[in-house]
């Protein structure tokens, strides 16, 4: 299999108000005028029952081991359904928020124990990790004041400083753990910026 060919697994990280969700289509679009076959999904959801699943997480008020459960859940149907279906064809995916993400969020702004959700990991998927991790990483005031301007918030959105100062920090610490696979990205430049920024990094793929 040459390596255009070779199927890839590339996540969007990043704080809400990162403004990581608006890049996905510039990425899978880059990617398919060179003939790649694009698959892109978010986490939670990504499947019918992961939808269901984002709704519960995003709005209603649990235990954090529930919640930590419930994104491990809704990932292990997201990789059965769609996530390995689509690499095993040869397309590459792109997700908004994978497991990174649980470690910020459940972890980092939680405090739920990091061994706890290694364990999640290693049970749920043990032989796969992202081939490229993009983070989109803004100061904690950046995000709050994109976040005001913005739609009504879910439960994340709402948090206070505190609890986004540990997922930055969370976030930081694994493209420190893992920096073969991060990319951070400077989320506080324009659109424009950040887009040369991933195209160069995308072009050496």
């Amino acid at each position: 299999m040459s390596a255009l060919n070779k199927a890839r697994f590339i996540t969007f990280e990043g704080i809400d108000g990162a403004g990581k969700s608006s890049h996905l289509g510039f990425v899978a679009d880059l990617l398919e005028a060179r003939g790649i076959g694009v698959t892109s999904t978010r986490e939670p959801g990504g499947t019918a029952l992961g939808e269901q699943l984002r709704t519960l997480l995003l709005h209603q008020k649990m235990h954090l081991e529930t919640e930590a459960l419930l994104m491990f859940a809704s990932r292990r149907e997201h990789l059965a359904q769609v996530i390995e279906p689509a690499l095993a064809r040869g397309d590459w995916v792109i997700s908004d928020r994978f497991t990174d993400a649980t470690f910020a969020y459940q972890g980092g702004g939680r405090h739920l124990s990091l061994a706890k959700l290694e364990q999640l990991e290693h049970w749920v998927h043990p032989d796969l990790q992202p081939d490229l991790t993009l983070l989109f990483d803004v100061p904690l005031e950046v995000a709050r004041r994109r976040l005001d301007a913005t739609r009504s918030l879910d439960k994340f959105e709402q948090e206070q400083e505190e609890f986004f100062a540990g997922v930055r920090g969370e976030y930081l610490r694994r493209a420190a753990q893992f920096p073969a696979r991060f990319r951070i990205i400077d989320s506080t430049q324009s659109m424009d910026e950040v887009r040369i920024a991933l195209a160069a990094i995308i072009a050496t793929l």
